[in-house]
């Protein structure tokens, strides 16, 4: 099958005929459809955060299944899903406290460098990310990395469902637990920040303050929900999100992953408000903040995917898009081939896209 190999960071991408083991016990394989392009990927492409090399990267993605292993009990070909990096084993503290997001069985979440499922014949092992790798036409994971879904559903539109608003509306709706008539600012308007911006609206904030450095996005970030839009520029965002509300909002969300921005999601926070820190802020850096502002009650806590129960949460997600409520199809900016990757992750670090496909011609 071909995929795209990362050999070294912040080097361009190579499309490569790579081999699958087949599916062992509770392994299935899955044909690619679609798989998104996610700055959480980038962050591996530019070493922000380690990872063993090669590797074949790409974590949010739909496709259909072609084989299951044995012990397989979930799943059959023909079957239509989604993968998530959120694999669960069912049976440890986590999953069995109902936190799957965070299970820590290795023996199903297998940490960077663990997996031999991929290969290439001049060069050995190639790394599976996030136990996905879905820069490829196939994949081969884990059961419980997957979620079936209504075959009616376009592929693509539930591509996206499986990273980056899986993220946004989750971080909203199951991190934060807003509640209804709650003031609300995002930071960042990229897919996530866009899908936070969503989940609000769907959640009932009263006010949805969207923050970005692109008018594009702002406008988008309307569509989405947004009641209020501020374009960061020489002015301070937090004074200008404190002007709009009289003192600072009850909740932020910070999707960018910066340092600056993530300092920022709290500063703009009233008296007993909470920020949830959603992008993934560089490996080693630090984030300060006033001990001061902690004696008024404010808090600060991080998001993983969500906080998904995703086999639950991502059907209940696109059923939602069928209802109108939930925004997929503005998310899309733009498909690809898998040999125009590079390219994409160019586009990407310009700031325009908001979510990129690749396309791999799965009808």
């Amino acid at each position: 099958m071909k995929a795209a190999v990362l050999h070294a960071v912040n080097q361009p991408m190579t499309i490569e005929e790579v081999s699958l083991a087949k599916p062992k016990a509770r392994e299935v394989l899955v044909r690619t459809a679609y798989a998104g392009l996610c700055h959480s990927d980038l962050h591996f492409i530019e070493g922000l955060y380690p990872h063993p090399l090669p590797a074949v990267l790409g974590h949010e993605v739909a496709g259909v299944v072609e084989q299951v292993g044995s012990d397989v009990t979930y799943l059959k070909p023909g079957d239509h899903v989604i993968g998530c990096l959120s694999v669960f084993c069912g049976s440890c503290s986590y999953c069995t406290s109902g936190r799957t997001v965070l299970c820590d069985n290795t023996e199903v979440k297998m940490l960077p460098g663990q997996s031999r499922r991929l290969s290439w014949e001049r060069e050995g092992p190639i790394n599976q990310f996030l136990n996905l790798s879905a820069f490829a036409e196939n994949l081969l994971v884990h059961e419980n990395a997957l979620v079936k879904i209504d075959p009616e559903i376009p592929l693509d539109r539930a591509t996206i469902v499986g990273c980056g608003v899986m993220t946004g509306v989750g971080a909203v709706v199951n991190t934060a637990r807003i509640p209804a008539g709650s003031t609300v600012a995002v930071i960042g308007c990229g897919g996530v920040g866009l899908s936070a911006v969503n989940g609000a609206a769907i959640g009932g904030a009263s006010r949805i303050i969207a923050l970005d450095t692109q008018p594009s996005k702002l406008e988008l970030a309307r569509q989405m929900g947004a009641t209020d839009t501020i374009l960061v520029g020489n002015d301070d965002p937090v004074q200008q999100v404190k002007d709009l509300t009289g003192g600072g909002v009850e909740y932020s969300f910070e999707c960018l992953g910066l340092k600056s921005t993530a300092e920022q999601s709290f500063a703009m926070l009233r008296p007993g408000g909470t920020a949830t820190i959603v992008g993934m802020v560089p490996f080693g850096i630090k984030i300060e903040l006033h001990g001061f502002d902690f004696l008024r009650e404010r808090k600060i806590q991080g998001s993983s995917m969500g906080s998904n129960h995703f086999r639950t949460d991502m059907p209940r997600l696109l059923q939602l898009w069928q209802q109108g409520r939930l925004k997929l199809d503005h998310l899309i900016s733009d498909k690809m081939k898998l040999e125009e990757i590079n390219e994409g992750f160019k586009r990407m670090k310009g700031g325009q896209a908001v979510r990129q496909l690749i396309d791999f011609g799965v009808a």
